[in-house]
């Protein structure tokens, strides 16, 4: 079935207090998606953000954002006051997310919400079990690094960097309330995300989550089980993730992330990364795993390299690990997020998945007609998008690209040379016989660069744009709604 849906990260929402978060402006964009006759809702990773902001270097692979936790709903509770609220300085800029100013504001506010709670909740209670599989060493290791001083996990003392069991079980005695605290902070989110999953459901809209195919270095992840990745006796990286130099990087791209330690997970039955899909599942109507070609090989940089160009291709898990994802969760909706430089391997490890892959139109012009990103080269089994968050807006596109390419997408599209690109991008999305078409919501509003999300290998302004409020009218979603009736979505 033909359908349409949104890309909007989950922070780039408006809200009072300087980030998006789960409460009435989230449900208010779901009522917003249904108007436009939208079916899908597009997010990135909602981990909390550590190494330079980015949800794809969360703290944990299982945790929620304290920051997206919504404080309007916390004082509906009597948790907090409208006026403590106020008083904080989240930022002044409505467009833009100043993630300094949440993390000197969040953890105070949170806190005094924690100690006007319940102490014997039973709902957190259950929710504390349930979750413990994950939960205990998230909150222990939230705990521990903020004593500290932030410092990453690598740097603690010994006795904590490597779980000694004593050490351990004293701090968790002495430190018990705190890292009550860090759990209940999770139970808040956890609660705020399913009533908004609910509401999405309820109104026709499915959500797409989004799985960094990577843990971050300093995470509870990592800190937690380290057999799981290739690390020194001392829990820092041997080699680390990233992808060769190419014709956008000389470098390449350096992420830092460790490497898995694949023959261990083997060994262990992918458990891992079985309960992570679970979760994924509970928690979103399909999923995008990132980097999809680093099962069949993925990418080895020495640490300490100064950049990617050192790196060496080892060979991946492959259907083993894909095999055993599908016989436990055969009806869970996976998009392969296949970009980038694909090997024959990679194709075929793709095809033998049944896992749609993406076709990405800003990548579509530089290869000619025989480019399988350009619409006439689509199959229905792909998800069409106009650019992810990590490409430019499509109103920026044409002064971004080399010439050439610009002049033939325009060709391509029709477009007269001041035509607007945006539009015709997205009208090409539509168009196309994916299954699927999903556009950021820049393209729509024909925005320029400045509502950028990501700019690959550069620290600094990525992952702070924001919806400002009155941007999501009426008139947009009739416009949307109309586009999606012309091409059959």
């Amino acid at each position: 079935m033909r359908a349409a849906g949104v890309l909007l990260p989950v922070f780039s929402l408006p809200s009072p207090y300087g980030i998006g978060a789960l409460g009435a402006a989230a449900h208010a964009f779901v009522e917003f998606l249904e108007a436009a006759d939208q079916r899908y809702w597009q997010i990135l990773p909602l981990g909390p953000t550590g190494y330079g902001d980015s949800p794809y270097q969360a703290f944990s692979s299982f945790a929620g954002n304290p920051y997206l936790i919504d404080l309007d709903a916390l004082a509906a509770q009597g948790l907090l006051t409208r006026e403590e609220c106020d008083a904080r300085d989240f930022g002044r800029d409505p467009g833009r997310v100043d993630y300094l100013r949440q993390y000197r504001s969040r953890q105070d506010l949170l806190r005094r919400a924690f100690a006007r709670f319940p102490a014997q909740d039973g709902a957190f209670g259950a929710f504390a079990a349930d979750q413990s599989w994950w939960l205990e060493d998230y909150a222990l290791y939230t705990s521990l690094k903020s004593a500290q001083g932030d410092a990453a996990w690598d740097r603690w003392p010994e006795q904590y960097r490597l779980r000694d069991p004593a050490a351990m079980e004293a701090y968790a005695a002495v430190h018990e309330e705190d890292i009550r605290f860090h759990k209940f902070v999770q139970y808040l989110f956890y609660g705020q995300w399913r009533d908004l999953k609910r509401y999405a459901n309820a109104h026709g809209i499915r959500i797409i989550g989004d799985i960094p195919i990577y843990a971050a270095p300093d995470s509870a992840d990592v800190w937690a089980d380290p057999r799981l990745f290739l690390l020194d006796e001392r829990g820092r990286p041997t080699q680390v993730a990233g992808v060769p130099p190419d014709a956008f990087s000389a470098d390449g791209q350096l992420w830092g992330n460790p490497l898995y330690n694949w023959e261990v997970h083997r060994q262990t039955g992918y458990g891992w990364w079985l309960r992570r899909l679970r979760l994924s599942a509970e928690l979103y109507d399909m999923v995008r795993i990132d980097h999809f070609r680093g099962f069949e090989s993925y990418y080895a940089i020495p640490a300490g390299d100064p950049t990617a160009a050192g790196g060496v291709w080892h060979r991946g898990p492959g259907m083993d690990f894909i095999g055993r994802v599908k016989a436990e969760l055969p009806d869970f909706p996976i998009l392969a997020e296949n970009l980038g430089f694909l090997t024959p391997e990679v194709h075929r490890l793709l095809e033998d998945s049944g896992f749609p892959g993406m076709a990405v139109l800003q990548f579509a012009f530089g290869g000619g007609g025989d480019s399988e990103y350009l619409p006439h080269n689509h199959r229905r089994r792909m998800v069409v998008y106009t650019g992810t968050h990590d490409n430019t807006t499509s109103a920026h596109w044409p002064q971004a690209a080399p010439p050439e390419e610009a002049a033939f997408a325009r060709e391509y599209l029709g477009l007269a040379p001041d035509g607007d690109f945006a539009d015709g991008l997205v009208r090409a999305a539509l168009a196309s016989v994916c299954d699927l078409a999903v556009v950021p919501l820049q393209d729509y509003l024909g925005l320029g660069a400045q509502a950028r999300i990501n700019t690959p290998s550069t620290l600094g302004g990525n992952w702070t744009w924001r919806l400002t409020p009155g941007q999501a009218t009426p008139e947009l979603a009739a416009r949307m709604a109309r586009l999606v009736r012309i091409y059959g979505r």
